[in-house]
């Protein structure tokens, strides 16, 4: 709800579609700044302190955004500022709640499961969370969205508070914060099968995702709608991404993944192409719910691959990259399709998006075998894949 309503507050305040770009930018930058960081302190922490913390701080922001709202004082530096203070709030929120989420998997054979299932959550929030925002914006204004938002956060918190975990030993640090980044950097450099996944998702992030930030330009001068319509459309992502959660929460294993990557990358790039084209509302959510499913099954795949091939030790340094190339990239992403929609228009913008996405896609594809023959050795170790017959007999049957 409060992305939906920033994003719509700032095209109402300015109608420009270079400063959603802006704002965009300046709610992710700090991911990619001090995400790195961040997952050095959540190899540290203990992952549930860190949690409460950040979503403690994300309430008061909301409410922040509220008060400056619903008393006629909100502007676009305010906007920008908030807006940096949840991205720095999110480097820190969203590496801890990706470890965070397998620590509370006791078997990690669930882990694909656990991980679709959240997924799931997200994007029924996803699916939910535009269409209110549409309906509140329209009756009582988009200062009731942040309302809303920040008194969310305190059902949160509180079972954040009430879980009941296995205690955890936490490593002693006994080298400097640079030397674990410099540690987490060549870990994830020197994997294949990571090293490949984050950069397929640097692209999607870089070029497919900012989307969404021009979604208002969509609803108003593209398809002729309001508050509705943009809520509409946003709910189309999310029902998509809805549907493409539960058929990989229903997955009894992580193999086959790898095929799905490039695939679903393809298919959400060339949804973003279809949607780039359309002046129809109704064709224009068909083709959105495409991208929702395209978009989630490349990410939340993407995701149970690294999962469960990462160190332990390491989970939190590479999370915190996966953020930056997941999240991180995005800023840089708004701020270029803000740019570009003003010089060639929004349906354009998107169109070339979704051409970038095919490219990335294909180029995944060519690295398929690499990353499969990296990848196979640790599933059979962790009892996810049988042997292949011919290393046995190779190995005298043992």
């Amino acid at each position: 709800m409060t992305r939906v309503a920033t994003s719509w507050l700032v095209y109402k305040l300015t109608g420009s579609a270079l400063l959603l770009g802006i704002v965009g930018f300046a709610g992710q930058i700090p991911i990619f700044l001090v995400a790195p960081f961040a997952g050095v302190w959540v190899d540290r922490l203990d992952r549930r302190r860190v949690l409460v913390t950040t979503q403690v701080l994300a309430m008061l922001q909301s409410l922040a955004l509220a008060v400056l709202t619903l008393s006629g004082h909100i502007g676009v530096y305010e906007i920008v500022f908030l807006s940096a203070f949840q991205g720095l709030i999110n480097a820190f929120d969203m590496p801890a709640r990706q470890a965070f989420l397998v620590q509370m998997v006791e078997d990690k054979k669930d882990l694909g499961n656990a991980i679709a299932l959240n997924s799931s959550m997200v994007n029924l929030a996803r699916l939910l969370g535009p269409s209110l925002a549409g309906a509140v914006i329209a009756l009582l204004g988009t200062g009731y969205c942040f309302l809303i938002d920040g008194i969310s956060y305190l059902p949160v918190i509180a079972s954040l508070l009430m879980m009941r975990l296995k205690p955890k030993m936490l490593p002693r640090a006994t080298t400097s914060m640079f030397h674990q980044l410099r540690e987490g950097w060549k870990y994830v450099s020197g994997s294949t099968p990571i090293r490949t996944i984050l950069l397929l998702f640097a692209v999607v992030s870089l070029m497919g995702w900012p989307f969404t930030v021009l979604m208002p330009i969509f609803a108003i001068q593209i398809l002729k709608g309001g508050p509705h319509t943009f809520g509409f459309l946003m709910g189309a992502v999310g029902v998509g991404a809805l549907i493409s959660a539960y058929s990989l929460a229903m997955r009894s294993s992580v193999r086959g993944l790898i095929r799905i990557v490039p695939i679903s990358a393809g298919l959400f790039g060339g949804g973003l192409v279809l949607f780039g084209n359309s002046r129809n509302i109704w064709v224009s959510l068909v083709v959105l719910a495409i991208c929702g499913f395209g978009m989630m099954q490349q990410m939340a795949a993407s995701n149970t691959i690294i999962q469960t091939i990462v160190e332990e030790g390491k989970r939190g340094r590479v999370m915190s990259y996966s953020t930056v190339a997941l999240v991180g990239m995005a800023p840089f992403g708004a701020l270029l399709a803000g740019t570009l929609a003003d010089a060639i228009g929004a349906p354009r913008t998107v169109i070339l998006s979704g051409a970038c996405c095919l490219a990335g896609a294909i180029w995944f594809w060519t690295r398929m075998a690499e990353v499969r023959k990296v990848t196979r050795p640790i599933y059979v170790d962790l009892g996810i894949a049988q042997p292949k017959a011919n290393a046995i007999i190779e190995d005298g049957g043992n």
